[in-house]
């Protein structure tokens, strides 16, 4: 599970020229703003811009130092504070980070453990069961996972891993009550 450490590099998914929408001051008092998902743990931040001219996918970094594009993070957003914009673009974001970082998440299937006696991490993954939990315990017993195509290839009722990556951090980002935080933080 992620510790909670500060994001460093961020993912745009919206950008408010106007500030946003709901804020109750009138436009010109607004400050233009930026949506945001970071890469580490997939935090929603709110940020302020330096300048207009950054584009809706691209990675600007947040980290500690001198910030090229970014002037501070404002705040931590729920998903529920996203614009529609930016909940349209978060899918497609959090896919480009799974498979950007698909070694760290295929090490997931090699190194997942039991949460309890009857549940294990494998099962908060949407579509895996018992039997196809044992599937993946035995197969990575005999040679540890390297990529989401040998996971597809040797577990053939998975032919997309990283989609139940993808899907899961998504649902941990959009619901607030969820308990067990595979791959985002609180």
């Amino acid at each position: 599970m992620k510790t909670d450490k500060k994001e460093v590099n961020a993912i745009v998914l919206d950008v408010l020229l106007k500030g946003h929408p709901d804020d109750p001051r009138p436009p010109f008092k607004r400050e233009p703003l930026v949506q945001a998902v970071g890469t580490a743990q997939f935090k929603l931040l709110e940020l302020v811009p330096k300048g207009l001219e950054i584009q809706i996918h691209e990675s600007v970094y947040i980290g500690d130092g001198e910030r090229e594009k970014i002037e501070r993070v404002k705040r931590r957003i729920g998903y529920d504070e996203l614009t529609q914009t930016a909940k349209i673009e978060l899918p497609f974001v959090v896919e480009k980070i799974v498979q950007e970082k698909e070694s760290e998440y295929v090490q997931f299937f090699n190194r997942s453990i039991s949460i309890s006696p009857k549940l294990h991490m494998l099962h908060l993954l949407p579509g895996i069961g018992k039997k196809l939990m044992w599937e993946i315990l035995e197969e990575r017993e005999k040679k540890p996972f390297e990529s989401f195509a040998e996971i597809s290839q040797r577990i053939k009722s998975i032919p997309h891993p990283e989609k139940m990556i993808i899907s899961r951090i998504l649902e941990e980002l959009e619901d607030p009550n969820i308990k067990y935080h595979l791959f985002t933080s609180r």
